[in-house]
């Protein structure tokens, strides 16, 4: 009885901390988008190129870009302006390619939500959400943004590149906790609790850092991630959908991107459990570093139960309240072992001065330089945290 007890109270506590920035709102179980794009029939029936389409459900990355390779480019926007939702969200097409069908899909559904916006035996409610998805696609459609996937289904997945991804030389990836979508990706409130304002900002330090290297960040919110306070939050239902996808992501990138080394992924909250979910499925070429931040776990006793050949580190801001919750995993509940203590394997950097669970990458924090420093490789300029001497001695 007493350990149920604590098992209860460690889950409301799990709970309470991943669900970040939406504090004690209402639990809220979510259906994980999952399989192949919208379109994706019409896509396999299509051979007007004289070639049969790679199936987005089972083609690797590299046999979707062999696939583009041998198409001319005439061929290849054919294929985006007829089927620009599966072109768009293709792992392993070319990314200004998937650019421009994303910029086609987007038109072509805020076209739809304005029609629904006045259209009769639709409610009141209908009709103002329908115009808030128009005005969403609209803001996306924005020139000089670069949609590197978009998909409606649900509350909504993209992924979006600054700077640029053909000519970097370095290359990092943002993977977002709960409460984050379409709408919300890069909403102007909490920005650093964004992956597009974390994006942004890691980006904008890689070039203070390094002026003369080509950097690139990518913000991706390819999985369904949890809202609110629920059992969602403090199970991994939804990393589990999301771990595959954000594998063949990060494969579309190796077989299309070639930056001097792979890139760095970091993961908040809990989208260290996606990320710790899809370690051991991570090709040895996809990944430089994987960065957890503020994680409550993940899913993995220690670093090298990851089987990863990406270097693992870890940060935590001394006041981010994700530290008091009990790391442990039973009966499905809680992520396991807490990534910043030393027995877990690790390299903990400083995150001093970071401003609590969403502030990792606020600007003149020591998180956001040493995060920086690891996205460009150069590690020996890390700062460590205080009591990490291992992690100093990997860095000598």
């Amino acid at each position: 009885m007493l350990r149920l007890k604590r098992a209860l109270i460690a889950a409301v506590l799990v709970s309470a901390a991943i669900a970040g920035t939406a504090g004690w709102a209402a639990a809220s179980g979510q259906t994980p988008v999952t399989g192949p794009p919208p379109g994706t029939g019409a896509w396999l029936s299509d051979t007007a190129s004289g070639r049969r389409p790679p199936d987005p459900a089972t083609a690797s990355a590299a046999a979707v870009a062999a696939f583009f390779a041998r198409l001319t480019p005439a061929e290849q926007r054919a294929l985006a302006a007829r089927h620009p939702l599966v072109v768009g969200n293709l792992d392993g097409a070319p990314p200004a390619l998937r650019y421009r069908a994303n910029a086609l899909a987007l038109a072509a559904e805020r076209t739809r939500e304005l029609a629904r916006a006045t259209a009769p035996g639709l409610t009141a409610e209908d009709h103002a959400q329908a115009r808030r998805r128009a005005e969403r696609y609209g803001t996306l459609l924005r020139p000089g943004r670069q949609i590197l996937a978009f998909d409606p289904r649900g509350r909504g997945l993209v992924a979006e590149v600054y700077g640029d991804l053909a000519a970097a030389r370095r290359v990092a990836v943002v993977v977002p906790g709960s409460d984050i979508d379409l709408g919300s990706y890069d909403r102007e409130r909490d920005p650093y609790g964004t992956p597009a304002g974390m994006a942004k900002a890691l980006r904008q330090r890689m070039a203070r850092q390094q002026p003369g290297t080509a950097t690139a960040a990518v913000a991706w919110v390819g999985y369904t991630t949890p809202v609110g306070l629920g059992v969602d939050a403090a199970t991994a239902r939804l990393a589990e959908a999301g771990a595959p996808r954000l594998d063949r992501f990060l494969s579309g990138l190796a077989a299309t991107v070639h930056p001097a080394a792979p890139p760095a992924v970091f993961c908040h909250s809990y989208g260290s459990v996606v990320c710790g979910l899809a370690a051991p499925a991570i090709g040895p070429d996809d990944v430089s570093d994987l960065v957890v931040l503020g994680s409550p776990g993940m899913r993995a006793d220690d670093a090298a139960a990851l089987r990863t050949g990406a270097r693992v580190w870890a940060a935590r801001d001394p006041g981010d309240w994700i530290g008091r919750v009990p790391h442990l995993s039973l009966g499905g509940l809680g992520h396991g072992a807490d990534p910043v203590d030393p027995a877990f394997g690790a390299r903990v950097v400083s995150a001093d001065r970071a401003q609590g669970h969403t502030g990792y990458f606020a600007p003149d924090t020591d998180s956001l330089a040493n995060f920086a420093d690891i996205a460009l490789g150069d590690y020996p300029a890390v700062g460590c945290a205080t009591d990490d001497q291992e992690c100093r001695d990997d860095l000598v």
